[in-house]
């Protein structure tokens, strides 16, 4: 289907668009660990739904929040075991990762100082910011991860109150070596009005590097697919570098 949509798109790059993405780094499928699917049911149906539309590579990363969902290495890769094995069960041929969404507190201080991170793709990290306040010390953090071998991806920054309000403060955290991960549902209206055009302004400016489905529940997949429906992926290779099939 994601082929179909970029015929046009193919020809004028000559390139298929395999090339770009089939990979999708941000999800959560581990059924009961933190607040995505909480069967393994519903995750095997949204995998199934995922790659009838074209992704043949999933990345996924449950919440590790020490205030909220405590999961740590074994928790999450014992959940993922369980759907890993589901899915040779039932002869559902994609790949499948797992890595974290780590929120940006103390205990994610302690992981990275520890090296003691879930990673994929080429040491790539994912991580995430509370939603309404200053991250405190971030750029020392970052320095941090950076020197430490890591390459931290920020999760849905069109989604931060802080950096929204103000789209001129995103230069500031791209000049700290971030990579940006948008949220393609934020571009379909699916958070709100203020994520959508901080997303479009990201888009606009060529400040994207990966894409992200951020599921939790079939109703994250429809608003996907229907974004994806409508065509509307082509512009943002037009002006962004997207690396998720490089991962």
């Amino acid at each position: 289907m994601l082929s179909k949509l970029f015929k046009n798109f193919q020809k004028k790059e000559k390139l298929p668009l395999d090339y770009f993405y089939t990979t999708d780094l941000h999800s959560h499928l581990i059924p009961n660990i933190d607040d995505g699917v909480k069967t393994l049911e519903e995750s095997v149906e949204i995998i199934k739904n995922l790659k009838n539309l074209g992704y043949k590579k999933l990345i996924t990363t449950p919440h590790i929040m020490s205030h909220r969902f405590p999961n740590n290495k074994e928790t999450i890769l014992s959940g993922f075991e369980k759907v890993k094995n589901e899915l040779i069960k039932q002869n559902i041929d994609i790949e499948l990762h797992v890595a974290a969404e780590y929120y940006y507190d103390e205990h994610f201080i302690e992981l990275i100082r520890k090296k003691d991170l879930l990673t994929f793709g080429d040491n790539h990290i994912l991580f995430e910011l509370s939603y309404t306040s200053n991250p405190f010390g971030l750029e020392q953090i970052v320095y941090e991860l950076l020197s430490a071998g890591y390459k931290p991806i920020l999760a849905h920054p069109e989604r931060y109150s802080f950096y929204s309000n103000s789209f001129e403060k995103y230069d500031t955290l791209k000049d700290l070596g971030l990579l940006f991960q948008i949220n393609l549902n934020s571009l379909n209206d699916f958070y709100g009005k203020k994520p959508k055009l901080a997303c479009e302004y990201l888009v606009e400016k060529g400040l994207v590097d990966f894409l992200g489905s951020d599921i939790h529940s079939m109703r994250y997949f429809d608003s996907l697919k229907d974004f994806i429906e409508k065509g509307k992926l082509e512009k943002i290779f037009e002006k962004n570098q997207i690396k998720n099939n490089f991962i």
